[in-house]
């Protein structure tokens, strides 16, 4: 395995343009939207923007360190990319970032703050990333944190951009941490209903097993397990259920939101909810991933209703996909948490030139 891979990106390096753009958007007055491969733009308000601007185009690996299990790319490369290029030498990105519709980006993930199936137990994007680099609305090239897991400096605000919808500046380049592959992955299928699956999903969680993956759909609980083949083996023997074939496809199909359930007309829910939470509006079209902690719901609901049913679950819930895209679609904060919000936008973004009203209608 090699000490380090680095690549000479420079003609994909597009950084100072991107800081003259945000220069003349100073100078005129006007907002920008940021837009990278596209494929999340579904995800948080309509931005309320006067022009776009091209992050996509930021891309290319800068360095790979193999040995040191650390990854720096620019944002707007691909996710395809990376993957590829991890897999080469039997690496991955732990938190198994969604595609969705392909022409998925680094920085788009990290900003929508996604992450996969395995997310409970290999840890999210937020969790993976070391430091960035970003571009305020002053036109700075800033850095935070570092290129090594044991730096720490400047991880918070690393950490801020995971799910601030790029309200905060235009990310131009990451650093984080990857892992190994799994040498074995094996997924089990049980039938049963959701409150059983839920009590059932938790229960295997808490045991000291290589757990993967559980969700549960259409009657039927999904258990993925993923470490070396003797644990992997010696688990689905204790715990039984049908071996899936072609496992991959479901997890990936379920990962990218392929599946008709998440591509229906009707709105899409997120509930981010307490793993152990009952069960509740038995007879919906629900979807449970993340051990329970993330279900998902479809249909035409009033916001204010799931937002108390989530509460009531130790949690919150978001409008997804579909629905009024216009008004709010992300939990009501609370005053404190919304005067957090505008500080740091004041601080990154003082003249407001980036997505505006994408997080919030007040941002």
């Amino acid at each position: 395995m090699p000490a380090s891979i680095r690549r000479d990106m420079s003609k994909h390096d597009v950084t100072q343009e991107l800081i003259e753009q945000v220069n003349c958007a100073r100078t005129d007055g006007s907002t920008l939207e940021i837009v990278g491969g596209g494929s999340k733009r579904f995800i948080g308000r309509e931005a309320a923007a006067d022009a776009r601007i091209d992050a996509g185009r930021h891309r290319g690996i800068v360095s790979y360190e193999p040995v040191e299990l650390v990854l720096t790319a620019r944002a707007g490369t691909p996710l395809q990319e990376i993957e590829d290029t991890l897999a080469q030498q039997g690496q991955m990105l732990a938190f198994d970032p969604p595609h969705f519709a392909g022409g998925a980006t680094l920085g788009g993930t990290l900003a929508c703050n996604q992450s996969g199936p395995a997310r409970p137990w290999n840890g999210s994007v937020r969790d993976a990333v070391l430091g960035i680099r970003l571009v305020n609305g002053r036109g700075e090239h800033l850095r935070f944190g570092g290129q090594v897991m044991k730096n720490v400096a400047g991880y918070d605000v690393s950490r801020a951009q995971a799910g601030a919808l790029g309200s905060l500046g235009i990310i131009t380049e990451i650093s984080l941490k990857v892992m190994p592959r799994p040498a074995a992955s094996m997924t089990l299928v049980k039938e049963m209903d959701a409150a059983r699956a839920i009590v059932e999903m938790n229960t295997l969680a808490g045991r000291p097993r290589p757990l993967a993956g559980a969700c549960w759909q259409d009657g039927q609980l999904y258990l993925r397990l993923a470490g070396v083949q003797a644990a992997v083996a010696g688990t689905a023997s204790r715990w039984g259920g049908e071996v899936l074939q072609h496992e991959s496809n479901f997890w990936r199909d379920l990962r990218d939101q392929r599946q008709p359930f998440f591509v229906d007309g009707e709105p899409l829910w997120r509930f981010s909810v307490n793993p152990a939470a009952p069960h509740w509006r038995d007879g919906a079209d629900w979807r449970f991933d993340w051990g329970g902690a993330q279900r998902w719901l479809r249909g035409a609901f009033q916001r204010a209703e799931l937002e108390r049913e989530a509460g009531r679950a130790g949690g919150q819930v978001t409008l997804f996909r579909g629905g009024d895209r216009a008004g709010e679609v992300f939990s009501t904060q609370s005053a404190a948490l919304q005067t957090l919000h505008r500080r740091l936008k004041e601080a990154f973004d003082p003249m407001r030139i980036f997505n505006p009203g994408r997080l919030y209608s007040w941002m």
